[in-house]
């Protein structure tokens, strides 16, 4: 799942086939197609030698922004972060790292944005504020989310498709009205999940 967010990111290139952002083609046209899109990256891959003030700075430059733009500053105070944005990168804990990428990602108003694993180290609180905010995104249409995680109750809860990757190919697609079904059945998307998984693997020779 990794690799396919970084060739998503331009970070790796894929073999074979087109990325496509926003109808811009990623190989063809990065500047343009990056422009639209907001990627998180592991914690560990942040620069240590930055202030978390800093990097938001470099990412917003890059976007074409003047300054910090004022939604990411206000997850800034929800996150509880503004105490150590002017510290290294280096002298964070994981949790203060993810929420860093996190708002990286975010920056710019992106209309695609992607998150490997994005509520690991999360606080609660942390947590739930952006499962709100990617909600509140997503539902006014302003952003598309493209999640990975193995945390199968955010995807049961929030998700409007969900996607069962194995040795990376996909071998199930799940949509909103399923997802609802499942949920609604109390067999959970879990149960699916593990059911799928092991139809596909007892299929290995």
């Amino acid at each position: 799942k990794s690799t396919l967010l970084y060739c998503v990111a331009g970070m790796l290139q894929p073999g074979a086939s087109q990325i496509e952002i926003c109808g811009r083609p990623l190989a063809q046209d990065a500047q343009g197609a990056k422009r639209s899109l907001g990627f998180s990256c592991a914690p560990e891959r942040l620069p240590g030698l930055l202030t978390g003030r800093q990097c938001l700075e470099v990412y917003a430059a890059a976007k074409g922004l003047r300054e910090i733009d004022p939604d990411t500053l206000e997850l800034v105070e929800i996150f509880r972060l503004t105490p150590f944005l002017d510290r290294f990168v280096d002298t964070y804990s994981l949790g203060t790292r993810q929420k860093l990428a996190v708002l990286l990602a975010l920056i710019g108003a992106p209309r695609l944005i992607v998150l490997d694993e994005a509520f690991n180290g999360l606080d609660p609180g942390s947590a739930r504020s952006l499962k709100q905010h990617l909600r509140r995104l997503v539902e006014a249409r302003r952003a598309s989310v493209l999640l990975a995680t193995h945390a199968l109750e955010v995807v049961e809860r929030y998700a409007d498709r969900a996607v069962l990757m194995l040795s990376g190919r996909i071998v199930q697609v799940w949509s909103a009205q399923e997802i609802a079904a499942l949920r609604e059945s109390g067999d959970g998307l879990e149960d699916a999940i593990s059911a799928a998984a092991d139809a596909q693997l007892s299929r290995l020779p």
